[in-house]
């Protein structure tokens, strides 16, 4: 009798997903207030905006994912960090505009499904979620064989979040004479990895498990640091008079996102030696021979996080942030 054909065979297995499930549900149940209207599983997620709150509620969504840092994750067997990485990511986004996280959604997509990996990673998604005071209410994962090779996965995530239409901060009351005040970085971030995979694995043969004495780590700990929120310090300064923008530092360095929010007439004024570039950079840039201008357009190279502030409260703005515990340096101006 000829053997009859199922999913499985495919190499799609239905039954190793559905018994995460509970698991997921009870991750995403963690992150739940009380506008979130229904459970986890239904075709669509509820969630109920306080109309009291806002005057003139405006929805602020921004979607991303974290680029090749997974295939370092899967090098080094680590997946409870990725997910916290991408929701700090999408938090951070939202929040240079002034909005307030509300939910956030994810995807995943697996060559082949393992039950374990995928709780791990929703781990660091409810892990973010829960810090960032933001409901993880819904998701979707995918298993594609034949789309991606095995071990192989990738994920996204979407954020919505909310701001007062009088409150969103886009850039409008950026000035010439405006300073630009950092927040440090932690690490990579999320971006710049293709390249670092390349200098590190490629071009030297690192392994991920290798301790680097420069770093006092191991090369493994030290690209998968996660991604830092800026959430508590941009709450401390976001209703101040003397904020005029602010830019989260990702793929394009710190001139390419911090230019976002300037017209055509002005221009950043970006002083680099205010501050020393982390050891790890330096080291990327030696290893891999790269110029400085590249390292500028890839990297954070330090800065995570940058507020454009009026020039004569600036002492206000560093000591509002350092009361957060954060340690804010001046890296330029606005001319």
């Amino acid at each position: 009798m000829t053997k009859k054909l199922r999913y499985k065979d495919a190499g799609v297995d239905i039954a190793a997903g559905e018994a995460s499930v509970k698991e997921i549900a009870r991750l995403a149940k963690s992150t739940f207030s009380d506008a979130v209207l229904k459970d986890i599983g239904l075709f669509g997620s509820f969630f109920q905006i306080d109309k009291e709150k806002y005057e003139h509620p405006v929805l602020v969504s921004s979607v991303d994912g974290v680029g090749t840092k997974l295939k370092v994750a899967v090098m080094a067997d680590v997946y409870d960090t990725v997910g916290e990485d991408l929701v700090n990511h999408c938090v951070n986004d939202i929040m240079t505009s002034g909005a307030e996280p509300l939910f956030f959604l994810d995807y995943l997509a697996f060559a082949h499904l393992d039950g374990e990996i995928l709780v791990k990673i929703i781990e660091g998604f409810a892990r973010g979620c829960h810090n960032a005071h933001c409901a993880l209410i819904g998701g979707e994962t995918a298993e594609m064989p034949g789309f991606y090779q095995p071990g192989e996965f990738d994920m996204s995530g979407t954020i919505v979040g909310i701001a007062d239409r009088e409150n969103v901060i886009d850039g409008s009351k950026v000035v010439s004479s405006d300073v630009l005040v950092a927040l440090p970085s932690n690490g990579l971030h999320t971006n710049g990895y293709s390249l670092v995979r390349k200098v590190f694995f490629e071009m030297n043969s690192f392994d991920v498990e290798q301790f680097i004495p420069e770093l006092n780590s191991t090369l493994g700990d030290e690209l998968l640091r996660v991604h830092k929120c800026y959430q508590t310090a941009i709450n401390a300064v976001k209703f101040k008079d003397y904020l005029h923008g602010m830019s989260h530092v990702t793929g394009g360095g710190i001139e390419g996102n911090t230019k976002r929010l300037l017209s055509e007439e002005l221009l950043l004024k970006i002083d680099w030696d205010s501050w020393e570039i982390p050891p790890l950079f330096q080291l990327i840039q030696r290893l891999g021979n790269i110029e400085t201008i590249e390292m500028r357009r890839v990297f954070n190279l330090g800065v995570g996080f940058v507020f454009i502030v009026e020039k004569n409260h600036v002492d206000n703005a560093i000591t509002d942030l350092q009361k957060t515990g954060e340690k804010p340096f001046i890296i330029g101006e606005i001319r």
